[in-house]
């Protein structure tokens, strides 16, 4: 660098004065013109730092809550009143009453009903869910008495969190002076602990912020990518060696170059549109199924597919046909036997690309209905569904503040798939690409 510059100034000091004004004039243009793409490096790297330090620092909070220990007496008056141990009498038993009795004695002094249904607020709704899956694991434990971990509600995990404080006026706050009273003791007694949330990544979408999970939005983005997978690609690689090896170089191949390009700019919703007006209302296909996403979202990767197999099919030498045709290789034996192989990595990479470009889209999904509330994991790509993406958008729109952690802790897992994606395209490009 600083040999650079003694040679600037030596350049500059042997020419014509007039010279030398021109040239400090250009030099100096360059050296602002370098700051200027210096500080655009910065300020991006700036901007991609600070929203990944918002997401994370919202989001890491919901890897893990908080549980409550109760003693809970199995009673069996409540759970099998006539002893038969059937499940199905066992899977309907009144659950939440073991709950509150386990609350209330813990509690004596709690008489008031307004504080018990507070007491009773302090553990999640779901509790009984957890007793229940006890009892259908261990019939044995009817008729005992167990201490048995389960969740808070949302508004104690988010104060135990230290997310909202204790500090504020009792008005702002949604735990009340009471509720901390109540909290504190059971702290004091070694009763309430943090582990790790393992709802969030087993468990469908919920009501509840402390038992809503990412499963079933996991799940329907697979199904959905399979669906956009298995029809994309063939139909795109296909159409590009056609366009590149075969068609005649006229008007009307020249048109549908031209719509390829611009369908890879139209905007994203426009899919959508379309999968409403064609798939749910002509055909009458499933509504919010990964069936129909999968098939949107097939329209919508398609062009960026066959332009980035064109691409690599065009870098192919066009030595390697002519060898190939020179030993008597049919045109068609020269496009699968030599020039798709060679070819393959970087039509893999673009696929990769395309399919986490629509990992990531909401936009077309919510025209065809996968913006529905669903709880079940679906078992199939024409159960009804959702996408990531959509689980997200339905959090953000949720007014619980544990909900804003479970969004950004969505968003994190959003990214580790999109990043992941992006690297296998970066691995293969880099094993398998050849230079001619």
């Amino acid at each position: 660098m600083t040999e650079l510059v003694v040679e600037k100034r030596e350049r500059v000091a042997a020419a014509p004065r007039d010279q030398q004004k021109h040239l400090k004039r250009r030099y100096a243009a360059e050296r602002r013109f370098r700051a200027y793409g210096l500080t655009a490096i910065v300020l991006a790297v700036t901007f991609l730092a600070v929203l990944l330090f918002s997401i994370v620092s919202k989001g890491y909070s919901a890897f893990w809550l908080h549980e409550v220990a109760l003693d809970i007496t199995f009673s069996a008056d409540v759970i099998d009143p006539e002893g038969t141990r059937d499940p199905a009498a066992l899977s309907k038993a009144n659950y939440a009453q073991l709950v509150r009795e386990s609350l209330f004695e813990r509690f004596p002094e709690v008489t008031d009903r307004g504080d018990r249904r507070a007491l009773i607020n302090i553990v999640s709704s779901g509790a009984d869910l957890t007793l229940r899956r006890i009892v259908l694991d261990e019939p044995e434990v009817i008729g005992r008495t167990r201490a048995v971990w389960v969740k808070t509600s949302d508004d104690v995990d988010t104060f135990l969190k230290g997310l909202l404080s204790r500090d504020l006026p009792e008005s702002e706050r949604r735990v009340k002076d009471r509720e901390i009273e109540w909290i504190d003791a059971l702290e004091a007694d070694g009763r309430i602990r943090s582990a790790f949330d393992t709802t969030f990544f087993t468990s469908g979408d919920s009501r509840e912020p402390e038992q809503a999970g990412i499963w079933g939005a996991v799940v329907g983005s697979f199904y959905t990518l399979v669906v956009t997978l298995t029809l994309s690609f063939p139909v795109a690689v296909l159409a590009a060696i056609y366009l590149e090896e075969f068609a005649p170089k006229n008007r009307l191949t020249d048109i549908i170059e031209v719509n390829i390009n611009n369908l890879a700019a139209v905007p994203s919703i426009v899919f959508g549109l379309l999968g409403l007006a064609v798939f749910l209302s002509f055909f009458g296909l499933p509504r919010s199924a990964p069936l129909v996403g999968g098939m949107v979202l097939a329209l919508m990767t398609l062009p960026t597919i066959i332009i980035a197999a064109r691409a690599a099919l065009k870098a192919v030498p066009p030595s390697i046909r002519e060898g190939a045709l020179a030993i008597g290789a049919s045109r068609v034996q020269v496009v699968t036997h030599h020039v798709l192989p060679l070819a393959m990595p970087g039509i893999l990479t673009g696929t990769i690309i395309g399919m986490a470009q629509a990992l990531g889209e909401t936009a077309p999904l919510l025209m065809i209905g996968m913006v529905a509330f669903i709880v079940d994991i679906p078992g199939g790509i024409t159960d009804p569904a959702t996408v990531l993406p959509v689980q997200i958008f339905l959090w953000a729109d949720s007014p619980e503040r544990a909900f804003v952690a479970k969004t950004s802790a969505a968003i994190m897992v959003l990214l580790v798939f999109l990043v992941l994606m992006n690297a296998i395209a970066v691995f293969l490009r880099k094993r398998f690409e050849r230079r001619w």
